[in-house]
């Protein structure tokens, strides 16, 4: 029986991780991490990682990497392009990492839809803080790397996650999941990965309301 194959909508945090590793564990087979990258820049949309490392996390997860470099006007048809690219490859579906956020939902289920195959969220309103534990659980090694300052001190920038951490970034109020942009991560090692991905911190860059680390 052929595998139903999917692109993943990749950030290269812990819930699009997680994502994938369910689908891989549940049969499916990815052709490809979907990533945007602003235009004119070396760093992707929100989790703010380079191109070269993007690269790293592929070749260590097998996966190939496609690109997509954006501005915020032409983000949606280019994410859209790129869906349709997959299905050209033979995806007959996108994969993301969103929880319970709705608006979100709409975003993927809209793309999806325009380029003609389907939408999965295999995390989909299930609890946050348990689909958190599960990652960590499952062997999972990440790193957080970007802040909402509103909600978190810098001092968590740089830390593993466990669940120490969780227990400390609950305490501050902030959801322990990240999931309303308190903070976010970059995987660095696991069960998919072939090696631990080496990182350099050149340093903590800070504007008004995130700060975030310099990574290499």
């Amino acid at each position: 029986m052929t595998k139903e194959k999917f692109i993943m909508s990749f950030s290269g945090g812990k819930d699009s991780i997680l994502a994938l590793y369910r689908m891989i564990k549940k049969g499916y087979e990815p052709i490809a991490l979907l990533t945007t990258v602003k235009k004119n820049q070396e760093k992707s949309w929100t989790h703010g990682l380079g191109k070269e490392f993007l690269h790293r996390i592929s070749k260590s997860l097998d996966i190939p990497l496609l690109l997509v470099e954006c501005d915020v006007n032409e983000y949606e048809r280019k994410f859209e392009e790129a869906l349709i690219k997959a299905k050209d490859m033979g995806a007959t579906m996108c994969v993301f990492g969103d929880i319970d956020i709705e608006l979100h939902k709409k975003w993927d289920v809209d793309r999806c839809k325009n380029a003609g195959i389907k939408a999965e969220l295999p995390l989909w309103q299930q609890n946050r803080e348990d689909l958190v534990y599960e990652f960590i659980d499952s062997g999972f090694t990440t790193v957080i790397n970007k802040v909402n300052l509103k909600y978190m001190g810098i001092e968590f920038l740089g830390k593993e996650l466990n669940r120490e951490i969780i227990d400390d970034i609950k305490s501050t109020g902030s959801d322990a999941c990240g999931e309303n942009g308190e903070y976010h991560t970059f995987v660095v090692d696991g069960p998919l990965f072939k090696n631990r991905i080496d990182f350099t911190n050149e340093g903590i860059i800070k504007d008004i309301n995130y700060a975030h680390l310099n990574i290499k």
